[in-house]
């Protein structure tokens, strides 16, 4: 074992931790202020919820040798030979800390979800979803690109979760915004966020806990990890920009709710990219992203569906966009175990990435339909109409959030 891998390994895992609760500040800030614990909450849970799934059987399932490219084997169910010798997938880190900072992508992806439907779903609701979803989405899909599954098998490249967790949970939040329907008065009245300054806090903490994230991808403390870094910065601030500049043509002026959004994109689109391209490439990718998932949150008014705090123009979006371009701008100058994408000779790729893409969006899009259909049938997905207008703080937890 190498110690000065497993101390950044250490660290960037904790980073990773963090980004669940500034999730959810970022996605409590945009809420009504009567619904700020119960969205925070969803995601919070998650902490708890997700980590004792993946001891049980969700790391044996995503990472477990491979069963028919598309799933792992009950091996390490339990955790059983998971210690503190170096594993599979790395050979200079301990595995149960190889497992730890999978652990922590585990619980961030479902949480990511609770945004399509903030402020109508049931709490009960979440937490069966939570569970099934896990497991019937994530963890295949997880095992498909990082756990010796199909897609890892015919060279698509995914160096931090751009297929797995963005559009992964950006296609399962379109299918659950259209399932749960809009939130009464959408559309009619005004739904202001109601604490930005929240907002702002959380996406702070998502941006630095998104250099763990990708940085952390390369599992040792090497180039490949300072590439990582470096181009998660100019990403994000690259489509932080391109998002406000984008607004301000648009709607006459730039917000600070935009600025956070846009670094969001950016750090979504940058992520599948981030080990495989240089920075001028992710300063590329981020202005894409910015203006591309701007105009995504716009268009979904004019589709007529309520995605609550836009994950679907963000990490749907953000993330196919962030797929391909892992195509278009991949160099095996940055990483020689990569590959070359079509802008360094190689078109091949491009059709490699947008398969790989499509196909996750399809696979998690029918696979969440059937699991929010059989939670509706057996305990119903929405709270009434009542508790929706009360607040999901009072009638799901009988609390609020503030006293003043």
């Amino acid at each position: 074992m190498n110690s000065g891998d497993t101390a950044f390994m250490l660290a960037a895992s904790a980073m990773v931790m963090l980004m669940t609760p500034g999730l959810a500040l970022f996605y409590g800030g945009m809420v009504r202020s009567k619904n700020v614990l119960g969205t925070i909450m969803q995601s919070f849970i998650c902490l708890g919820l997700i980590s004792i799934v993946w001891v049980f059987y969700g790391y044996s399932l995503a990472f477990g040798p491979d069963v028919s490219g598309f799933i792992g084997s009950l091996k390490y169910a339990g955790l059983a030979g998971v210690g503190l010798t170096p594993g599979p997938y790395s050979d200079t880190i301990p595995h149960l800390l190889f497992c730890s900072f999978q652990l922590m992508f585990a619980v961030i992806t479902p949480a990511l979800i609770t945004g399509a439907f903030a402020e109508r779903f049931k709490f009960t609701a979440f937490l069966v979803f939570a569970v099934l979803w896990s497991t019937f989405v994530y963890f295949p899909v997880c095992h498909w690109v990082w756990g010796g599954g199909w897609i890892s098998s015919h060279g698509g490249l995914d160096f931090a979760g751009g297929t797995v967790i963005h559009i992964n949970s950006g296609a399962a939040a379109l299918v659950a915004a259209l399932m749960v329907g809009k939130r009464k008065g959408w559309g009619k009245e005004a739904i202001h966020p109601h604490n930005l300054s929240m907002t702002i806090l959380g996406a702070g903490l998502l941006w630095f806990g998104w250099f763990g994230f990708n940085a952390g991808s390369a599992l040792a403390a090497d180039g490949i990890a300072a590439n990582a870094f470096f181009v998660t910065q100019v990403a994000a601030g690259a489509a932080a920009l391109s998002w406000i500049l984008t607004e301000w043509m648009v709607q006459g002026k730039p917000t600070t709710l935009g600025a956070a959004s846009g670094a969001v994109a950016g750090l979504v689109a940058i992520t599948p990219g981030s080990g495989f391209v240089g920075p001028v490439s992710a300063i590329i990718i981020g202005l894409v992203a910015g203006a591309l998932c701007y105009l995504a949150v716009v268009a979904k008014t004019r589709l007529g569906y309520d995605d609550s705090l836009d994950v679907v123009g963000v990490h749907g979006i953000g993330g196919f966009w962030g797929a391909v371009a892992t195509g278009l701008f991949a160099s095996t100058a940055i990483n020689p175990g990569g590959a070359d994408g079509l802008f360094f000779g190689n078109p091949k790729l491009v059709a490699i990435q947008a398969m790989d893409a499509g196909i996750t969006v399809v696979y998690s899009m029918v696979v969440t339909f059937l699991i929010l259909k059989v939670i509706d049938i057996a305990i119903g997905l929405r709270v009434d109409v009542e508790d929706e207008v009360q607040g999901l703080d009072i009638t799901q937890h009988s609390e609020i959030g503030y006293t003043l």
